[in-house]
């Protein structure tokens, strides 16, 4: 559905998603009933009776790509981030201005003595929709075997599902007249897909800042169940660097300001060729590496806790599952499982995301480009930070003779670290041994989000991920998330709402 076709309906009706689900596979509830009775056992029934309306919600809300890289429907994200809030309970809700694209942040006071951050974002990756078999934006129900009936959009998993979904935990909370065992701040930004370089704008404003500082820790719901229906704890992120290097004959002063024909090769430098070699000098012969001057000074190995709970982890994995999802054959160096695990949470990387440069349609076409531009992104790991880092590449470039080529960073942060021993992670430990849930610790997230703007000062409070349910395909064509699960240990979307409400009940209650 084209968002602009909405524009005259009543914007709270279409959040709430009056239109009916058709119907779908049978719901296997793979998780055990929490409560014969009481307060979970009313919000389960409810959160069983509006899940036609949580999954048209996550339908329309997908049907509205807010994309930060092409400015595309950023003011009209926010708007409709906003309204989903609202309806879900929030107050004091305001679209909050920064010098990029604006955020939403709210609250849910209840006068509870516990308080609990949530970490929304509303932007999604880029599409080309001539990539995908479902169309990126209908949010079609199409059967993963496997794994059961599964949404397919952009945004579905990442992140629009399980938020949307957490949504609908607070929607069945609510329908039950139930209080709200913690009170809730709920900060959210549109820029995370480029680096959430305004992100520290939201969260350090007077007001928000404040409410942060109350709160006992702050998740982003995540719904990441393997088909063994394990979860991982993460204890920390990986921080990133997103940037591009660009060489151009008008910087460099040799090969031309603009395409020209190839035949000139002869007697006239090449600025792609200038690019590659540029970036052949930041990581090692087989890429494996970085290479840049100090890259490793500050680079703190894992300690040997770390490399026990990876290796712990690795037990409860399948590694021909993860190589087969990955379209993979080996690992770097051919390495032991365990080994490839534990240099995927320890090493800092240099990966070239795209490369332009001259003509890349059908056939050929015989030029010699005026401009070549490479696409990075730099992981970083404790105690590297982004501005260490981008000092040191632009130093390493300007030492191997490429001051020219330019060095455009489009946003970044530091890596997450969060105490294992802290009342966030041991609530998240605690809601899935009570779910019935295989958790393992994980000492580092080889991906990234903006966690450190909440573990590092000013804020200064535990940051992690947290929830149930399946999907995958984030940043990738037919991106899903899982709805109704055929699969006995996988939770679809109304387990994966009792999930999120069940670490609510946790949170408050434990020591």
């Amino acid at each position: 559905m084209d968002f602009h076709a909405t524009e005259g309906w009543n914007r709270r009706e279409l959040i709430r998603g009056t239109a009916m689900l058709g119907a779908g596979a049978m719901l296997m509830r793979p998780l055990p009933t929490l409560a014969a009775d009481g307060p979970m056992a009313e919000i389960r029934k409810a959160a069983e009776a509006g899940k036609e309306a949580s999954v048209q919600r996550l339908r329309e809300w997908i049907a509205l790509p807010s994309i930060a890289a092409e400015n595309r429907n950023m003011p009209e994200g926010a708007a409709y981030m906003a309204e989903l809030a609202k309806d879900a309970g929030f107050t004091n809700v305001e679209i909050v201005p920064t010098d990029g694209q604006p955020g939403v942040f709210g609250t849910i006071d209840v006068g509870a003595p516990r308080t609990l951050g949530i970490y929304f974002m509303y932007d999604v990756k880029q599409f080309d929709p001539a990539e995908w078999t479902s169309p990126p934006l209908e949010g079609k129900l199409v059967d993963k075997p496997g794994f059961g009936l599964s949404m397919v959009g952009r945004g579905a998993v990442n992140q629009k599902g399980p938020e949307a979904t957490f949504l609908a935990a607070l929607h069945a909370i609510r329908a039950v007249k139930a209080k709200l065992p913690v009170n809730i701040v709920l900060v959210c930004e549109g820029e995370e897909e480029i680096g959430s370089p305004h992100f520290r704008q939201i969260a350090t404003r007077p007001n928000i800042l404040a409410a942060l500082r109350k709160c006992d820790g702050i998740f982003i719901p995540a719904s990441w169940q393997d088909r063994n229906g394990n979860v991982a704890v993460n204890l920390g992120s990986k921080g990133v660097i997103e940037l591009e290097l660009v060489a151009s004959g008008e910087k460099w002063g040799r090969g031309p300001k603009g395409d020209i024909h190839s035949s000139l090769k002869a007697m006239v430098d090449s600025p792609a060729w200038r690019l590659v070699a540029a970036l052949n000098t930041l990581v090692t012969p087989d890429g494996n590496t970085p290479a840049i001057e100090g890259w490793f000074e500050n680079v703190r190995p894992l300690t040997d806790r770390e490399k026990s709970l990876i290796r712990e982890a690795a037990k409860h994995l399948d590694e021909a599952q993860q190589k087969q999802m990955l379209g993979v054959q080996h690992w770097i160096d051919d390495l032991p499982y365990e080994d490839a695990l534990i240099r995927l949470a320890q090493e800092p990387t240099v990966n070239i995301e795209g490369l332009v440069a001259g003509y890349t349609g059908p056939g050929g076409k015989t030029i010699l480009p005026g401009r070549a531009v490479a696409k990075l992104d730099l992981r970083l790991v404790p105690d590297q930070t982004r501005a260490e880092a981008e000092k040191k590449l632009r130093a390493h470039l300007d030492k191997h003779g490429f001051s020219d080529v330019e060095m455009n960073v489009s946003g970044g942060y530091d890596p997450t670290e969060t105490d294992e021993n802290s009342r966030l992670i041991r609530a998240e430990l605690a809601t899935y041994k009570r779910l019935g849930v295989q958790a393992n610790i994980n000492a580092r997230l080889a991906g990234s989000w903006p966690g450190a703007t909440f573990t590092a000062p000013p804020v200064s409070i535990p940051a992690g991920h947290f929830g149930i349910g399946h999907g995958s395909g984030a940043h990738a064509p037919d991106e899903y998330y899982l709805i109704d699960s055929t699969n006995p240990k996988v939770a679809g979307i109304v387990d994966a709402a009792i999930g999120y409400a069940e670490f609510l009940y946790t949170l408050a209650a434990i020591r």
